[in-house]
């Protein structure tokens, strides 16, 4: 009889077990999922913070809002940058999205036009993009850079530049608090934060396969066809003309010669007056 008792027990206990194992897997999922859901969209956002930098670069990829402009341009008015370099892609035959930046980005502020340089491109990428821009950077002896582009990829693009610049420059990114199209707080109850925080996190595990391998680049690795210059040195070469401004000078040149040939016309009539006057 004892033997019957002691069959009957251990059924029981296995029962046990195992219920408690499923309880202690759902706990753990559930667990991993509130971890998942309230820092994977923190984790993607890299905030750095900073006095001064000497140079910004904004990544090519702004909204229609030009976000990342009143960002940047906030920052230079505050003394906290001095020089801005700004990417855009072609997107027409002969003008590029960077043309329709820094005509913005000059509305902004009273910003001196040789501190704000250009970089047109047809880079498809991030990584294209830092291939471009690496050189020319420790060209000029970047010491501290400001790499502006959207919250959620703020990780995945400085690691890109850190990798294939080296030791230098050191690069900072920033959370330009723009949360129409990501929020991290909230990322899994919006459309677009959603689809941004998937795109960021398979584009991320990506970049580990691109950056297998490579080499730091140096200042004499070529740009290819990106030429680099400031809004100065373009106006230098095609001076931009503002119609309204030339109008105004030349009405105002014609009037001087208007108002002489109306005073020449007012001294004839006088004199054809005077004239018939003196006549018998």
């Amino acid at each position: 009889m004892s033997k019957i008792l002691m069959n009957d027990k251990n059924p029981r206990k296995n029962r046990k077990k195992i219920w408690g194992i499923v309880i202690a897997s759902v706990a753990c999922l559930m667990a991993l999922f509130y971890i998942v859901i309230s820092r994977s969209g923190h984790w993607l956002v890299v905030d750095d913070k900073f006095d001064h930098v000497k140079w910004a670069v904004i990544l090519d990829g702004q909204t229609a809002n030009l976000e990342r402009n009143d960002f940047v341009a906030d920052l230079v008015q505050q003394g906290k940058v001095d020089s801005v370099v700004i990417l855009g892609r072609r997107v027409y035959r002969d003008r590029s999205n960077v043309d329709f930046y820094a005509e913005d980005f000059m509305r902004l502020g009273k910003f001196d036009p040789a501190t704000i340089f250009l970089v047109r491109h047809d880079d498809p990428s991030t990584l294209s993009e830092a291939c471009t821009i690496i050189p020319w950077l420790k060209k000029h002896k970047a010491d501290t850079v400001l790499i502006v582009t959207a919250a959620p990829a703020t990780r995945r693009a400085k690691r890109i530049f850190e990798t294939l610049s080296g030791d230098k420059p050191v690069y900072l990114t920033a959370d330009i608090a723009y949360n129409r199209q990501y929020n991290a707080d909230a990322w899994i109850f919006n459309r677009e934060s959603r689809k941004n925080w998937i795109r960021e996190w398979f584009a991320y595990a990506n970049s580990f396969y691109d950056l297998f391998g490579v080499y730091p680049l140096s200042e004499k690795d070529s740009t290819f066809f990106s030429k680099i210059r400031s809004i100065a040195e373009e106006e230098k070469d095609e001076p931009i003309i503002n119609l309204l401004d030339l109008q105004a000078k030349t009405v105002a040149e014609d009037k001087p010669a208007q108002d002489s040939g109306k005073q020449a016309e007012t001294a004839k009539a006088k004199a054809d007056t005077a004239k018939a006057d003196s006549l018998p």
